[in-house]
């Protein structure tokens, strides 16, 4: 099965990047990367090495936002691109917006190549 994804990340994936990033820094800092991020180019990695470098888990089918994409992408719609941040004090790979999506991609094709916008 193909996926199929947006050009670039849409207008409500960057304040839902933000409220999360807003989690674990300033609402300054937060705001500042998702400003880095919008101006970032689009690039791929391999779903199964985000996961890696992120260290999370894969959250399981029963999961409703997990569902809501996979669903998506059976009925061939664009997912949106990742946004992505590399935390250069501990070198931890933060998943910005995206993570269900990235769980979804990954129960179709863990090679599979996910567009992503990171700094």
């Amino acid at each position: 099965m193909k996926i199929k994804w947006f050009d670039k990340p849409q207008k409500h994936d960057y304040p839902a990047a933000t409220s999360y990033l807003s989690l674990t820094m300033s609402q300054g800092e937060a705001e500042s990367i998702i400003d880095e991020l919008k101006q970032a180019d689009i690039t791929e990695f391999a779903a199964k090495d985000i996961f890696r470098a992120s260290e999370l888990s894969l959250l399981g089918v029963s999961n409703s936002h997990v569902e809501q994409d996979t669903a998506q992408i059976i009925r061939g719609e664009k997912l949106s691109p990742l946004l992505l941040y590399r935390n250069k004090i501990n070198g931890k790979l933060i998943i910005a917006d995206g993570y269900h999506r990235l769980c979804a991609v990954y129960k179709f094709d863990e090679d599979a190549m996910i567009p992503c916008k990171i700094i």
